[in-house]
């Protein structure tokens, strides 16, 4: 046991430590030790997990023959639920797609299908700045991995033609809207890229863009008009869309590959069924009782004054999105400020390493379109 205390000191000295927060949910708010803050920490982007009326429609549509609460096995021992076929079914009808497949969770999804599609003839080349999930999921292929520059394009190509002689297939990982810095990936660069060589394949998580960029929701690649060019265009349900697991849209071939390979999707209990209709019942109304647009302004709007403010102040902000860093640099700052944020309303949490880089600590503001512009420009002052 003296290790594991001797770790923990030296977590606490380094100002890493982390603790499971006290304090509840609701809204647009947290209420936590009797003082109701701004909640800029969710990542419910279009405040639908926390919309009462759009629960209550989807509630009064249940009956108890519909009301499923556990799958009670994988999905490939006790057959299929309708739900998960009409979700999978949307889809492929909305993205346009041969096929779909849904997961647990993004997590799943991403240390379940790279294992699955690569082996030790395959070379993969990721952002330096992809998901901690998307790494796990390359540490646990059989696959060599080379990191390329952040968004850099041209180091990616370097890479590519110094190795592509030596491997049968190159995947290229990268999340389309970045986690912690709320940048974007070159999604078109990246299909010319890939389309000039016969042996590479896409692999893009649009966690943090599904919901919330492009013309109907469906993320980043359908802003820039490539969803059908990108091989494994991967998402989840727990962020905008306000439920829980993820998906892929990708060629019906694909599937049936995954099917037969995921160990993460064989060996695990599937979700349960009533979660499944109601993230089908949020993709299926959108752009309809939903309002995506009206919600996908607001958060454009609130989102742009808050990264123009950060960027006048002088400190370094390569955000296009509604996930925006405060960029401190030390880690008791960061805690500081994170601190000094709550005691005046606004629950903002403070990212250190490792999920960042050293000396890179900072405030993650992760706002969502319950915020008011009024309450943005209260925040700004403060800053």
């Amino acid at each position: 046991m003296d290790y594991f205390e001797r770790e923990i000191e030296k977590i606490k000295k380094e100002g890493n430590y982390r603790e499971l927060p006290k304090g509840k949910s609701l809204g647009g708010l947290i209420y936590k030790d009797n003082k109701k803050m701004i909640n800029l920490a969710s990542n419910d982007y279009l405040g639908i997990a926390s919309d009462i009326d759009l629960r209550n429609n989807f509630i009064s549509k249940i009956n108890k023959e519909n009301f499923i609460p556990s799958y009670s096995s994988s999905r490939l021992l006790s057959g299929g639920f309708d739900a998960y076929e009409e979700l999978e079914e949307s889809l492929s009808r909305l993205f346009g797609s041969e096929a779909a497949m849904v997961f647990n969770s993004g997590y799943h999804a991403n240390i379940g299908i790279i294992p699955a599609i690569s082996d030790s003839k395959t070379l993969i080349l990721a952002d330096k700045l992809i998901h901690a999930s998307l790494i796990d999921g390359i540490l646990l292929s059989k696959s060599k991995f080379l990191r390329y520059h952040h968004n850099d394009y041209e180091h990616l190509e370097e890479l590519i033609e110094k190795n592509k002689r030596d491997y049968e297939r190159i995947i290229i990982a990268s999340e389309s809207i970045f986690s912690m810095d709320g940048d974007e990936a070159d999604l078109l660069r990246m299909v010319d890229i890939k389309e000039k060589h016969n042996n590479i394949l896409l692999y893009i998580d649009e966690a943090h863009a599904i919901g919330v960029r492009g013309e109907s929701g469906l993320g980043l690649a359908q802003e820039k008009g490539c969803m059908n060019k990108i091989d494994f265009l991967v998402g989840t349900f727990g962020k905008a869309i306000g439920s829980v697991g993820a998906y892929i849209i990708c060629k019906s071939v694909i599937k049936e590959f995954l099917i037969n390979k995921m160990r993460s999707f064989i060996f695990s209990t599937a979700l349960p069924p009533i979660n499944i209709a109601w993230t089908n019942f949020v993709i299926n109304n959108l752009n309809g009782s939903i309002n995506y647009k009206q919600r996908k302004n607001n958060l454009d709007n609130i989102s742009k004054k808050l990264r123009e403010a950060i960027i006048s102040k002088g400190i370094p902000c390569t955000s296009t999105s509604h996930i925006i860093p405060y960029i401190i640099g030390d880690s008791a700052i960061a805690m500081q400020k994170s601190n000094l944020l709550q005691e005046n309303g606004f629950y903002a949490l403070a990212v250190r390493p490792p999920t960042v880089a050293k000396g890179t600590s900072r405030i993650r503001f992760s706002l969502n379109s319950n915020i008011k512009e009024e309450e943005i420009l209260s925040l700004i002052k403060l800053l």
